[in-house]
């Protein structure tokens, strides 16, 4: 119960922040940037594997935020889940075109390197309770379903280059993606529904 006061005061206090920097607050600014910078930087980080990049792209996601502010809908999705698409956007981005300009150098996961969900976030939101039943549901997966889950967020990667990548049948990763999906949206929805 506590918990959906909790978010509910959240969103509330986010739906505040997007108005102020609609209404170019710069002040705003940097109480996002002290609210999520340190999860956006985190996120980053965990896709490109290098501090000063890492530091960079939070830079740019904060000043795209700041410039396609006057875009965001609070209605349709919180502050914090956009503000992270953004900085997990630019990072893909950032890993694509460094894939074009150097070929030779492939990035390839190895199971000592593999991204783990929520590794390096804040302990806060480790400790809330959607945090807990993602983590949860993503657990549940196989170890199929969540390298092509990892590989299709983390690196943004379609079906065939994820076929490409593992040498695996693309109808293979297809089913893969697919069950992975399903067992997500049935072990979330339970925990929704409790």
């Amino acid at each position: 119960m506590w918990l959906t006061v909790l978010f509910a005061a959240i969103a509330q206090d986010d739906r505040e922040l997007a108005q102020r920097l609609k209404q170019r607050d710069q002040r705003a600014m940097g109480e996002l940037y002290d609210r999520y910078g340190r999860i956006a930087y985190a996120l980053i980080y965990r896709i490109v594997k290098d501090k000063g990049i890492a530091e960079d792209l939070l830079q740019e996601t904060f000043l795209r935020v700041w410039n396609r502010v006057a875009g965001f809908d609070s209605e349709k999705g919180s502050l914090v889940a956009w503000v992270m698409a953004v900085a997990r956007n630019r990072a893909i981005d950032y890993m694509r075109s460094v894939e074009n300009r150097m070929r030779e150098n492939v990035y390839e996961l190895d199971a000592s390197d593999n991204p783990a969900l929520f590794t390096s976030i804040d302990a806060d939101i480790l400790n809330s309770d959607r945090a807990r039943r993602l983590k949860q549901a993503f657990e549940s997966l196989n170890a199929n379903q969540r390298m092509v889950i990892e590989l299709a967020y983390y690196e943004g990667l379609s079906q065939t280059e994820m076929a490409e990548r593992i040498q695996q049948p693309l109808g293979t990763v297809k089913t893969w993606c697919r069950s992975a999906l399903l067992k997500l949206r049935e072990e979330l929805g339970e925990a929704m529904a409790v």
